[in-house]
């Protein structure tokens, strides 16, 4: 077993700031909090607004599959179907048969989904444009290196 460093872990950093894993636990839980905040007033969960709103994107360009959904968001397919059945009771997602796939359901983000999406949409790039802020101009550069870390799936 190697021996620990000075800070008694067997660490490549020489401080945990200069962690990327730490940083980014960090940056995401700061954010997320954020983001909470932002969508209490909706009464909409994280996921909640996430599903909503990558509906309401990709409901332009016609039906929309539950796995469709899961795929876009990046979100468990379980746990996506757990989501829609909830704001399926908000009355915000209806389902309905699939025009050509009988054994597929079609999401369709209801009126009222799509109003309160457009609005919860406003506050949470709010709180992006706050909370990104200290990136200036690097923010696009930033952006593109997040899409690098998750892959060409991303």
């Amino acid at each position: 077993m190697p021996d620990a460093g000075e800070n008694g872990l067997d660490s490549e950093f020489a401080s945990a700031e200069d962690s990327t894993g730490l940083m980014l636990w960090r940056l995401t839980n700061a954010w997320q909090a954020a983001q909470r905040a932002a969508l209490r007033p909706f009464d909409l969960t994280h996921v909640q607004f996430v599903l909503l709103a990558s509906l309401a994107w990709l409901d332009t360009d016609g039906p929309t599959t539950q796995r469709e959904l899961s795929r876009h968001a990046g979100t468990d397919p379980m746990m996506t179907s757990q989501v829609l059945r909830t704001l399926e009771r908000k009355d915000l997602v209806e389902r309905r048969g699939h025009p050509t796939d009988a054994r597929a359901r079609s999401l369709r983000v209801t009126a009222a989904g799509a109003e309160l999406a457009r609005h919860a949409t406003t506050a949470v790039e709010g709180v992006d444009q706050r909370f990104f802020t200290p990136l200036g101009a690097e923010r696009a550069a930033f952006t593109r290196m997040l899409r690098v870390v998750l892959g060409p799936a991303s």
